[in-house]
């Protein structure tokens, strides 16, 4: 589970081989959150965590998508 950000209290990481499509998971220490990175950045699923908090981790992970997507490549040799 390699961690590609820490932001504030968000630790982003993939999980490896969870599945192909590109995603983005998170956690922080109240819960935690799986973003698809395609055909746009979504919200897949998430536990515990309110929607300020979701609204927030949806936002970094738009802003660093290009940055995620060349990561997952890396990391998955795609």
């Amino acid at each position: 589970m390699p961690t590609i950000l820490l932001f504030g209290k968000y630790r982003f990481f993939f999980n490896s081989r969870e599945e192909l499509r590109m995603h983005v998971n998170v956690s922080t220490s109240e819960g935690t959150a799986k973003f698809w990175l395609e055909p746009i950045v979504s919200l897949s699923s998430s536990y515990n965590l309110n929607s300020k908090d979701l609204k927030e981790i949806q936002k970094i992970t738009e802003d660093k998508e290009d940055e995620f997507i060349n990561q997952w490549k890396q990391h998955f040799n795609r």
